[in-house]
């Protein structure tokens, strides 16, 4: 885990707020100088803190409003199956994130399709076409909701 002192995370919690933020802009929000700003960002970067910076699109707007979150078991269970699957599902158009979980599946995957008859393509169509799939069960999400900030944990 890096470590983070506050200054650090004042510079990472404006930055999730707005991203697209000068480094002047970001130097006055947390009340150091810009070369300052600039020398503890490019460090969290090259640690490896900050990993890039993401558009974050309005899906309704482009045309995707239905989302749903699909657990799925593949089977056999072998290290092979699970790569190959995950590679192939996270190229998919309407994958929008792939989990790979323990428990009951192996896999949740978040899609986001123009309306139900596409959703359910998807799964009839994709998914359960696959071999290796054994077991699929769909929820439609009616909301997602994500905080804009995620605050890092202090070490003990």
């Amino acid at each position: 885990m890096a470590e983070l002192d506050e200054l650090d995370q004042a510079l990472l919690r404006e930055l999730q707020r707005d991203a697209r933020r000068t480094n002047r802009e970001l130097a006055a929000a947390t009340g150091v100088s810009p070369s300052t700003s600039l020398e503890r960002v490019r460090s969290m970067r090259e640690r490896g803190i900050i990993r890039g910076f993401l558009l974050d699109v309005d899906l309704a707007e482009i045309g995707r409003p239905v989302q749903a979150l699909i657990a799925l078991r593949v089977r056999p269970p072998s290290r092979r199956v699970i790569e190959a699957f995950r590679e192939w599902v996270t190229l998919l158009p309407e994958t929008v994130g792939v989990f790979v979980v323990s428990g009951g599946e192996d896999f949740l995957v978040h899609v986001a399709v123009p309306d139900n008859d596409a959703l359910y393509a998807f799964v009839i169509d994709r998914l359960t076409q696959r071999p290796e799939v054994a077991d699929v069960r769909t929820s439609v999400v009616y909301e997602h909701i994500r905080p804009r900030v995620i605050t890092p944990v202090k070490k003990k």
